[in-house]
């Protein structure tokens, strides 16, 4: 009974945290990208802006919900919801931080530990995909469509390179659950054995996500908005939480892999894990905020020549040296 409990209380705090954490990182990418282009992010709405999210989710609530005709409405409304729900999926296998000790009760800092939890990542991350691509095509509109065709074309060109740099990780350290791959990096993270894979990881995992400079499933001056430019009111919403939901997962998959989730040179043992563990999320978020207002949208062709021409040759390049060296020291 403790267990359920436990396990209850973890589940409510944890999604939560990462809601909140959605809908204030909205908030700090147009910040961000307004200091980026030396102008003003939001300001209007409470002190500095804090409050712009809850302005924007009331907006979205009371906004009128347009149905266009003609539409496959059972998909039509399930899409952005198979959008949404796997980055929260995600995060159930996440670990925040090591183990600490209430009320007597050791308790763990993640909702579950599995033994197959980059299988587990690798699934959810390509059942995400489907909403994009469900959610243009259950539109009816030729425009919507394109984008999702683009979205279907670009998942499973990067989502291959993902997985091969993944199977790296897995030959150095001999397992996929999270925990026991951070555990592994306490005396050094896997940034310093495997830089290759850590570049490739972010270049397929943002290509994965739709986020720039990978976001033709969504390019505003050549589809009106891409998948989702039938959507309005709540659906929209879940379509725009789902990309950032999504970026937060990214961020805390890179910090367990290969930044050594929690652990910080010593640091943790004067730190609260967490906070280090936090710390290093909202660092890769700030990075993939600066790479958006840096980098401009790259052509349906470059994206498809570099996951395939250039990402994919080298993750495999990069596996075979890995085993090489695994071979080598066994």
């Amino acid at each position: 009974m403790d267990f359920v409990i436990e396990s209850i209380i973890k589940v409510v705090v944890v999604f939560v945290v990462v809601l909140l954490c959605v809908a204030y990182s909205t908030l700090l990418e147009r910040k961000l990208l307004g200091w980026i282009q030396q102008r003003h992010g939001p300001n209007r709405v409470g002190p500095w802006g804090l409050l712009q999210p809850l302005a924007d989710g009331l907006k979205f609530f009371f906004k009128e919900d347009v149905v266009p005709g003609n539409v496959d409405k059972l998909v039509y409304i399930i899409a952005p919801v198979i959008s949404l729900v796997p980055a929260l999926l995600i995060v159930a296998v996440i670990p925040f931080g090591a183990p600490i000790t209430v009320f007597g009760r050791e308790v763990t800092m993640q909702i579950t530990d599995m033994n197959m939890a980059l299988l587990y990542i690798i699934g959810l991350s390509g059942v995400g995909a489907y909403g994009g691509m469900l959610g243009g095509w259950a539109s009816n509109n030729r425009f919507g469509l394109l984008g999702s065709m683009r979205s279907a074309a670009q998942g499973i060109s990067y989502e291959l390179g993902m997985g091969l740099t993944l199977v790296s990780i897995i030959l150095l350290t001999g397992s996929m659950s999270l925990t026991e791959i951070v555990a592994y990096q306490q005396d050094g993270w896997l940034l310093w054995k495997q830089p290759v894979a850590f570049v490739l990881f972010i270049i397929c995992g943002l290509a994965e996500i739709n986020r720039a400079p990978f976001d033709m499933p969504e390019a505003e001056s050549e589809l009106a908005c891409g998948f989702n430019i039938e959507y309005s009111s709540m659906k929209f919403a879940l379509f725009f939480m789902a990309e950032y939901a999504h970026t937060i997962s990214l961020a805390a998959i890179i910090t367990c892999l290969f930044l050594g989730g929690w652990n910080l040179f010593g640091l943790e043992a004067y730190v609260p894990p967490v906070l280090i563990f936090l710390g290093k999320v909202f660092c890769l978020i700030f990075f993939f905020i600066w790479e958006r207002g840096t980098f401009p949208r790259l052509r349906y062709d470059q994206i498809m020549n570099l996951g395939w021409k250039w990402l994919m040759p080298i993750a495999i390049l990069n596996l075979v040296v890995t085993a090489g060296v695994v071979i080598a020291m066994s």
